[in-house]
């Protein structure tokens, strides 16, 4: 179950980002609230759930949690169903129509006028609706562990709890990931010319979705049929004494020092999960644009490097945390910090966007003497790669008046944009002079950033277990449920809620090239 869980929340949802995005014209702020509706489900819920459901029947609750996470999964996924097919761009010519002035009369009206980023709602609800099926899961399912085995190996079991949600996003990541290579509407339309290195390109990212609401409502059942108490529980519970509370002078004189060191753990942890959470939300999008990878290949190298770095974080913790905590945080501090010092890329060399056109026009303009006469369409983003190594907007933009199609691969000549090459020979080279995609990436230090950055996760997660067990150990029995529920609160209102929607403004101020279409309304970020 928690798996599955993972597979969907810290998987799945992080990987179709960025198409999602692309889809329903959303920007990075929108799609960094809808990752953090999970949290601000999980958090009004927590302490209502984590109270009452520690003296109910904890089976039973994990049931309606399976049922709530599964319900989640399908309302995320119905925007898909209802939005139609995914249409990139009107069949108009692309390129550079000096004489005619058919193709660019378009202008805007209320029927052009787009409705998907309304989806945005359906989207936050699906999350509501996962964030009310985690919430039990992940407090009253760890209290369940603790009451049913022994003192001495709860944090076996809770750190397998733990491994197991850590396989999820692994999954996720993944098999999502590898969905994207498949079109978003299964089906690629006859007329269209369009492959996976064409920014257009949207992966069927709704299939793992609806996979894991049937995976999920199958546990319904056996959820059910589990009785309040395990076998040999009283018996347990009977030899179990909070380790904290012996007697009441203990813990009048030990409460006040628990309670700070309970309060910088949970703010300590809080901070930490801002920046993860914030930058696991966008980890694939970040590759994808920093180092001009395809969304499927960007999904699932994030996860092969996130995945088992928690993982081995939370390995390493259970052997070594005790003698290294500290050395930890100062290591945390030079890994955060080499990671964006270093392995960073400038911008690639993009016409009107990162550069002028071979020194006329203007800088975040795409309109200059070269292209003017073309009348291109803002609207219509087809990218091409010129013969000197930078990007244009589409081949109307880099002045291109024809194209020819050969071996199934269309090049475009005669482009006004574009500076033409000499052969030693002195002629003309007649070899195109411009093909479809984007030019190659210059950037190189993609091993190296993986590489500080898995180290980085390593350590942020040598902390998780520890401080979970601690917390059970901190406190009465009746109150542990509770206490996750508190610390579950904390950790949502100052890092897991604010860490997406910060990290979304951020990217969304960055941006230096909108999807604006006819009607000059600004959709996702190319």
């Amino acid at each position: 179950f928690c798996s599955l869980a993972g597979i969907v929340v810290n998987g799945l949802i992080n990987i179709s980002i960025s198409t999602i995005e692309k889809r329903y014209e959303l920007n990075s702020s929108l799609t960094g609230l809808i990752s953090a509706s999970y949290d601000i489900a999980f958090c009004i819920l927590s302490l209502f759930v984590s109270f009452f459901g520690e003296r109910g029947h904890k089976p039973r609750w994990l049931a309606f949690s399976a049922f709530m996470l599964g319900l989640g999964s399908l309302v995320f996924s119905l925007p898909h169903f209802s939005s139609g097919k995914y249409q990139f761009g009107a069949k108009r010519e692309d390129t550079c129509q000096i004489s005619g002035t058919s193709s660019t009369n378009f202008t805007c009206s209320a029927n052009t006028k787009s409705s998907l980023s309304n989806y945005l709602y359906v989207f936050i609800l699906g999350q509501l609706l996962l964030g009310v099926g985690g919430t039990p899961l992940y407090t009253l399912g760890t209290a369940f562990i603790d009451d049913s085995v022994p003192k001495h190996k709860s944090s076996l079991y809770i750190g397998i709890g733990y491994a197991m949600s850590l396989l999820g996003p692994a999954i996720g990541y993944v098999l999502g990931g590898q969905l994207l290579n498949v079109y978003i509407d299964i089906q690629i339309p006859e007329s269209t010319q369009i492959d996976q290195d064409d920014p257009r390109w949207l992966g069927a990212w709704w299939i793992a979705f609806l996979a894991c609401f049937f995976a999920i409502w199958f546990l319904i059942i056996p959820f059910s049929c589990f009785p309040k108490y395990l076998p040999g529980t009283a018996k347990i519970q009977a030899e179990k004494i909070s380790e904290t509370h012996n007697d009441g002078s203990e813990a009048l004189v030990e409460t006040k020092n628990i309670g700070k060191i309970l309060m910088s753990l949970i703010i300590a942890s809080s901070s930490e999960a801002l920046v993860a959470t914030g930058f696991a939300t966008f980890l694939p999008k970040f590759i994808e644009n920093q180092f001009g990878k395809t969304s499927s290949f960007s999904a699932t190298l994030g996860g092969l490097v996130l995945v088992p770095a928690a993982a081995l974080g939370q390995v390493i913790s259970g052997i070594l945390v005790s003698k290294c905590k500290m050395d930890c945080k100062n290591i945390i501090k030079f890994m955060i910090g080499t990671l964006f010092l270093f392995a960073k890329c400038g911008n690639e060399p993009f016409a009107g966007v990162s550069e002028t056109y071979d020194g006329t026009g203007m800088l975040h303009n795409l309109t200059a003497p070269c292209n003017a006469n073309c009348k291109c369409l803002r609207s219509t983003y087809y990218p091409v790669c010129g013969r000197d190594k930078v990007q244009y907007f589409s081949p109307c933009y880099a002045g291109c008046t024809s194209s020819l199609l050969t071996n199934m691969k269309k090049a475009y000549y005669n482009c006004s944009c574009i500076g033409k090459l000499k052969i030693e020979n002195g002629s003309e080279d007649n070899l195109y002079e411009a093909i479809p995609g984007k030019c190659p990436t210059q950037c190189t230090v993609l091993p190296l950033f993986l590489i500080f950055f898995f180290f980085a996760v390593v350590f942020t997660f040598m902390a998780v277990t520890p401080t979970t067990v601690a917390i059970l150990r901190c406190v009465p029995d009746k109150q542990r449920s509770f206490a996750l529920g508190v610390q579950s609160v904390f950790l949502r209102l100052l890092g897991t809620i604010p860490g997406p929607i910060l990290f979304g403004v951020a990217i969304d101020n960055s941006c230096t090239l909108w999807d604006i279409d006819e009607c000059k309304t600004k959709g996702a970020c190319w």
